[in-house]
């Protein structure tokens, strides 16, 4: 009973993601906001939206270990076992913005963590928003950085691009209200089936966090990054996974922080340094060994290294 509430749970909340993110996107278009814009802000979060919806719930719930857990449980899936699979299927080449901008941005988002997960072993109302205004700087950043790229980029011929049928207006507000319940719903359902799971278990709330919780919400990346793969597009399903941890990090801890001040509770510091160590390898995969690409090899790798850490968990 309680694996199947967690089922329909996590299918509330990825739902409720897609809706939520189509009816804000329509929202964007009916204002004329551009597409680039859209893309690195309604749609980027809402990849994020079941990490958000299911760490920002346990924050509320008091469960503060939860909401850390899934963040640094997340981002470690991410890191080894989704570019682990999607390195396994094909060499992921890193291109110069990954290399000079992503993964440096992903390694400082991933020392705040280390930073303030030292210091008191918290994080402050204080610290949640210094993150907070992090990732809006970033955004802010690439925003910029883009919009010079495109206007210094030859113009194209979109007469006969193939466009996407706007969403009805009267559909609009049925998407993100419905989103919006599917979320909130299926979050709080999901807490509580995650918490009665680690009880059943015997093991803590902030494990089933790390590995369960992390593992579901981040299916959304997985799918997405494995369908970039298959098309050939190795550095969107890159993109997609460090775009991932740097909002796990500074936007989803931010908010939550923000809200309610986060207590590690069982969550241990060395999976803050797997969290970190995971970011470096990446970083060092990228400048030397696998000279501008990740390897099937290091893929397999990568895979090894987190089943090695699940189960040093469980």
């Amino acid at each position: 009973m309680i694996y199947g509430l967690l089922i329909i749970s996590f299918v509330l909340i990825i739902v409720g993601a897609m809706m939520l993110t189509d009816g804000s996107v329509a929202v964007a278009q009916k204002f004329k906001v551009p597409e680039f814009i859209v893309g690195l802000t309604i749609v980027a979060v809402g990849t994020s939206m079941p990490e958000l919806t299911v760490s920002f719930m346990s924050a509320l719930a008091g469960k503060g270990d939860m909401a850390i857990g899934n963040v640094i449980g997340s981002n470690i899936f991410n890191t080894l076992l989704i570019l682990g699979v999607c390195a396994l299927a094909s060499p992921i080449i890193f291109t110069k913005s990954n290399i000079r901008r992503d993964i440096p941005i992903c390694i400082a988002a991933t020392v705040a963590l280390l930073g303030v997960t030292l210091l008191n072993q918290n994080i402050t109302r204080l610290e949640g928003i210094i993150l907070l205004a992090g990732y809006i700087a970033m955004v802010i950043l690439t925003i910029r950085a883009d919009r010079k790229a495109l206007a210094a980029a030859p113009a194209t011929d979109t007469k006969h691009e193939e466009r996407a049928k706007p969403m009805p207006l009267w559909r609009i507000p049925i998407w993100i209200i419905g989103g919006l319940a599917g979320l909130i719903y299926g979050g709080e359902m999901f807490v509580s089936s995650a918490s009665a799971i680690a009880r059943e278990w015997g093991v803590s709330e902030a494990t089933i966090a790390i590995t369960l919780v992390a593992g579901g919400t981040s299916m959304p990346e997985l799918a997405s990054s494995l369908i970039s793969i298959f098309k050939g597009k190795t550095s969107l399903a890159l993109g997609n996974v460090l775009g991932s941890n740097i909002a796990n990090i500074l936007l989803i801890l931010g908010t939550c922080s923000t809200v309610t001040p986060l207590t590690m509770g069982d969550v241990a510091m060395s999976d803050v340094y797997v969290c970190v160590g995971a970011t470096f390898v990446l970083m060092l995969s990228a400048l030397v060994i696998g000279r501008d690409k990740l390897t099937r090899f290091e893929g397999l790798l990568f895979i090894a290294c987190y089943i090695a850490y699940v189960y040093t968990l469980i």
